[in-house]
């Protein structure tokens, strides 16, 4: 034991209880340990114990062949094989254990998306620098001496210090958490009142205090929050769906939910959709909690994630505000879990591991005795059916925040509208945008397709510029002087002549992406100053950041944009939206068309009237009679929800059966087929549970970065064990070559 009462763990003191977990199993050296890599061989290894021995959970570094690799002690060896062969542990890594509960979680997540073990350890290891020797930083603590001269900014400085005694800040953090410049600091270090001195660049994060900044709320919000804070009170696991109405104040209900896991001293995780509504919400915390959270997601810097991994295990993070990823962040006491936005199908990891983390929150949270908050102004058909089953609980917000009201919502019907060929803003929706300028207010153009142009044709001879990897047309950015395949990403120069007749002069755009439609809303509204909001015109998560604060500050009278603007974000001066095409999303034959439109629609026309001026969203369509369009505009969730959740129960699928998609991929179309079909011929293990199997057959994008994909499907009841099922069907084939296989338990996407 360390002093204190800690246990001593490879030169750090954890605290009590974080040493692996108070009943994960100590080996003494020699003992064979099976340790799990990220590499692909199935299964733990085993090695024996290092010297001075090793918990089940720590974090070593193990020969592997000619290499060595960062591995996890999973567990006792299985003592399968000669034991002098086997090799000892290198070494233990100086970060904290991984938790007898995280260890649970992947393999039950491994199991159910039939993901091997190794590579979900992947996802939980995403540390770049696991095993190396951190770089040092220069930080400030309170020094011996006082000042000669006592000013306010000096006063502020020492009180910051004072108050957070025993932390150490970077130069940075300690003027902007003193508001001062950083002259003053170093003015004070100059007077011996602050000392300088190196230390590891990980180092914790400032503590968030529960009772900061709490703001007045609506009896609605009052109501929730205790409600939610009554739920992280009992310790036990619970999920709670929070619908609210765009601008009903979720945040603000679920901050209260925070603050109450911050008081038990657990840590609490916030999942965003999008990397760029993270500047927005940090603000908010750090105005709700006195400083800012643990970050997570592909914007930060190398050094930046090794602190956050480093610092959620040690449990020197009391909140983490991330992208889905988070989800696998070594958290010592997990107490809540928030899934902002939680219908939103980024959530879906569709490459590598396919997993749904919204779902994956719920395993996670029932494995940590957490809550979970799902909250959403139009949730997913999946939450509002486990609501119904009395799976979770449901809190209700129905009024905006303030003096904000919902917006006014109409439908414009194309087809009685006198619109010249290649325009797409009505007679109409101009009317209304001019109204709305003359009045200094914010107007939103949205049409959620990427780029100039969908289609580039030749006029000479009708040929579509296709990707020359895959079955997708190339999508023209006029702005970017390219064209680009929104499948793999392969870019070129636009050409002079038409790659298939070289005439010159013929080739010409078909259909409006939003950088045409900001072509012809420039000629439309010269004066307006115009912002686009689409993913790939920044080169940085940081510079779309920055725009979207510039939009929101006032910076452009008319915003034209994808499903990004959807996501969340507050333009306090926007009042109009106006929808290009709100027929869309209703193409196609994805079992989640419906759904998905009307979630996109109505978060879309949630931008409109914010603050004090009434909204309006007017949404251009050549099918105004149509089920979802009507429910769109009547504004009658459940009444939408109850209907589309009749017809998938009467056909049997998600979120009232199961399904599993299979893509079989190979730069050989016929070895693709020839494995499908041995598949579809040997289905007894499928048969045996009642479920069917569909194909196979050519995926809807048959062809992706050289590789041909065939597709099939499985339908199950919903109590059907189909994971057992699929395990045993698809281990009768071997895959040879370059073929792979795909499994997706529960896909959101059938490209």
């Amino acid at each position: 034991m360390a002093a204190g009462g800690g246990l001593a763990y490879v030169g750090t003191v954890w605290p009590e209880g974080h040493c692996g977990d108070v009943n994960s199993t100590y080996f003494n050296e020699g003992d064979l340990v099976g340790v799990l890599t990220t590499q692909p061989l199935g299964r733990p290894l085993d090695y024996k114990a290092p010297e001075g021995g090793c918990w089940a959970g720590a974090f070593v570094e193990v020969p592997l062949g000619p290499r060595k690799v960062v591995g996890v002690v999973w567990g006792p060896g299985q003592g399968d094989f000669d034991r002098a062969r086997v090799r000892p542990v290198s070494r233990v890594l100086d970060v904290a254990p991984m938790s007898d509960a995280m260890r649970q979680f992947l393999a039950r997540a491994a199991d159910y998306t039939l993901t091997p073990l190794p590579a979900m350890l992947r996802l939980a290891t995403r540390n770049p620098a696991l095993g190396e020797t951190p770089a040092m930083r220069t930080i400030y603590r309170l020094g011996d001496a006082l000042p000669d001269r006592m000013t306010a900014a000096r006063e502020k400085v020492l009180a910051v210090l004072e108050e957070y005694e025993g932390l150490s800040f970077t130069l940075g953090e300690l003027a902007e958490m003193a508001g001062v410049g950083t002259g003053v600091v170093k003015g004070l270090v100059a007077q011996g009142a602050v000392r300088e001195e190196e230390a590891p660049r990980d180092g914790p994060y400032p503590p968030l205090d529960p009772d900061h900044g709490g703001k007045a709320l609506t009896p609605d919000q009052q109501a929730g929050a205790a409600a939610l804070r009554a739920g992280v009170r009992s310790g036990r696991y619970g999920t709670t769906l929070l619908r609210g109405v765009t601008g009903s104040g979720k945040t603000e209900v679920y901050l209260e939910a925070v603050a109450e896991c911050l008081r038990a001293g657990r840590q609490a995780l916030v999942l965003l959709p999008e990397i760029a509504l993270s500047a927005e919400f940090l603000a908010r915390v750090e105005a709700r909690f006195g400083a800012r959270p643990a970050e997570w997601h592909s914007g930060l810097t190398t050094t930046e994630r090794r602190r956050a991994w480093k610092m959620i295990g040690e449990g020197q993070a009391q909140m983490v505000v991330g992208a889905r990823s988070a989800l696998f962040l070594p958290f010592r006491d997990l107490g809540l879990v928030v899934v902002d936005e939680e219908h939103d199908t980024s959530y879906k990891q569709e490459d590598g591991v396919l997993y749904n983390a919204r779902d994956m929150a719920v395993l996670r949270a029932s494995m940590a005795d957490a809550q979970v908050v799902l909250a959403s102004a139009t949730p997913s058909l999946e939450s509002w059916a486990n609501v119904e089953a009395g799976k979770y609980a449901r809190l209700d917000l129905t009024s905006r925040f303030g003096p904000a009201v919902m917006p006014a919502m109409a439908a414009i019907d194309m087809r009685v509208e006198d619109l010249p060929g290649a325009s797409w803003i009505s007679p109409a929706l101009q009317g209304a945008v001019h109204g709305r300028l003359e009045r200094g207010e914010q107007a939103l153009l949205f049409l959620n397709r990427r780029g100039y142009a969908p289609v580039t044709i030749c006029r000479a001879c009708g040929h579509q510029i296709g990707c020359t990897q895959c079955d997708a047309r190339m999508v023209e950015h006029r702005f970017l002087k390219r064209l680009m395949c929104h499948q793999c990403g392969e870019t070129r120069p636009m050409p002079e002549t038409c790659p298939s007749c070289e005439a010159a002069g013929k080739l010409a755009p078909v259909g409006p992406g939003v950088e045409r439609l900001a072509e012809e809303t420039e000629r439309l509204f010269p004066d307006a100053r115009l912002a686009i909001l689409s993913s790939d015109l920044y080169g940085s998560a940081r510079a779309l950041k920055a725009k979207i604060e510039e939009i929101a500050s006032g910076g452009a009278d008319i915003v034209i944009g994808t499903q990004l603007v959807a996501k969340g974000h507050n333009f306090p001066e926007l009042t109009l939206v106006g929808v290009i095409d709100a027929d869309l999303g209703l193409q196609g034959s994805d079992l989640r068309a419906a759904e998905r439109t009307f979630q996109l629609m109505r978060q879309v026309a949630g931008r409109a009237g914010r603050a004090e001026a009434p909204g309006e969203a007017l949404l251009q369509t050549f099918q105004p009679e149509h089920p979802v369009i009507r429910a769109i505009l009547g504004g009658d969730e459940e009444a939408f929800w109850a209907a589309e959740a009749a017809e998938r129960r009467a056909a049997g699928v998600p979120p009232y059966g199961r399904m599993a998609g299979i893509v079989l991929s190979s730069p050989d179309v016929q070895q693709a087929f020839d494995l499908g079909n041995h598949l579809a011929r040997h289905d007894a293990p499928l048969r045996r549970i009642g479920a069917q199997v569909f194909g196979p057959a050519p995926a809807p994008i048959a062809r992706i970065r050289g590789r041909h994909r065939v597709r099939l499907l499985v339908k199950a009841d919903k109590s059907a064990p189909i994971q057992a099922a699929l395990a045993e069907w698809t281990a009768q084939v071997r895959l040879r070559g370059e073929t792979r296989m795909a499994i997706d338990i529960d896909p959101q996407s059938f490209y």
